[in-house]
């Protein structure tokens, strides 16, 4: 049987009350030797402190969730390390749960498994909830914040980049080289709001450059590596495009190592630009230049608005364009 407060008090022989201000840490109410002494005493009995159980009675949980999509790219490790960074800091701990992909079974699942159990709240990354699945979280009533994924409905709190210049900067860095003949891969601009938004920077800037893009250079898809090898299969050996702007770290690997089955050099006879800007981009040859994005910051500024008093408004976080091996200068 699990030791109790009263075993420790009476190990130590002070009052259970004594001991529940010694575990809370209420230092203006006990000397250093009563301290110690019910120390000494919850270590030998092995006493393990039912948090559950305390955040009952407070009424105020010290645990965040965090609900992941996929595995399908990295980038959500680098939210959660802002996550894990900016909840230590404010005496939080952190679940994470997988919600499976775009699963509305699997999100409910993982929905219910947070509801059920006091939590502050809840940071759902890069998680597109099905409608019903979005109410039933709208009615538990628990704060909640969508990061890595942006909606057409500003009233849902979400943290993220600007998609759209997301596409726009990519494919202006590939046009600043002298590529005309850009592609679009493994971006889902058919069913995600965030790849619609991807899509019209890519478009808009190749209208800006008097370019009207071939409905053949747009291979959509799910940010995957798998993606990315179709999207280059669908260009062929012999593509037509020049340059690509992949949806993903992932997915831009992909596009490599499908060229160079095909025989062909990166960035000799095609030059790559990937979009997230992960540690992946460092560690394949070449090394990919990105679209980069703060996903770090998405994470820490999760955790932020859930302990915030009132709900704040959409967050963009910046983007930056790296320059690396993977895309070269072409004349025209």
């Amino acid at each position: 049987m699990a030791a109790t407060i009263k075993d420790i008090a009476k190990l130590a022989g002070v009052s259970p009350a004594t001991v529940s201000r010694v575990l809370a840490n209420k230092t203006a109410f006990f000397s250093a030797d009563t301290a110690a002494k019910v120390q000494t005493a919850a270590t030998t009995l092995g006493y393990q402190k039912n948090t559950a159980a305390a955040e009952l009675v407070t009424q105020q949980s010290h645990v965040i969730a965090a609900i992941v999509n996929s595995t399908k790219t990295n980038f959500a490790n680098h939210i959660i390390e802002g996550i894990q960074d900016a909840a230590y800091r404010q005496g939080l701990n952190v679940i994470i749960l997988y919600a499976g992909d775009a699963d509305p079974e699997q999100q409910r699942r993982a929905l219910t498994t947070v509801i059920e159990r006091p939590v502050r709240g809840i940071l759902l990354l890069s998680v597109d909830l099905s409608a019903d699945n979005l109410t039933y979280l709208q009615a538990a009533q628990i704060p909640y914040c969508f990061l890595s994924i942006s909606f057409e409905e500003d009233q849902l709190p979400f943290i993220t980049s600007d998609d759209w210049q997301v596409g726009y900067q990519g494919t202006q860095a590939l046009l600043a080289q002298g590529h005309r003949q850009i592609g679009l891969a493994a971006v889902d601009s058919v069913h995600a709001h965030t790849g619609k938004l991807r899509l019209a920077g890519y478009t808009q800037a190749l209208t800006e450059a008097g370019i009207t893009p071939d409905p053949a250079w747009i291979q959509p898809g799910d940010y995957s590596y798998v993606a990315g090898q179709a999207a280059m299969r669908a260009y062929g050996q012999a593509p037509q495009v020049t340059a690509v702007l992949a949806g993903s770290d992932m997915a831009a690997i992909g596009v490599l190592n499908q060229a160079r089955d095909f025989g062909l050099t990166v960035p000799h006879d095609l030059s790559i630009m990937a979009i997230d800007g992960t540690e992946l981009c460092e560690l394949v040859q070449p090394q990919l230049s990105s679209v980069s994005q703060s996903f770090y910051d998405m994470g820490v500024a999760g955790v932020e608005q859930l302990t915030t008093a009132q709900q704040q408004p959409p967050k963009i976080t910046p983007i930056t364009v790296v320059t690396r091996e993977s895309v070269r200068f072409i004349e025209n």
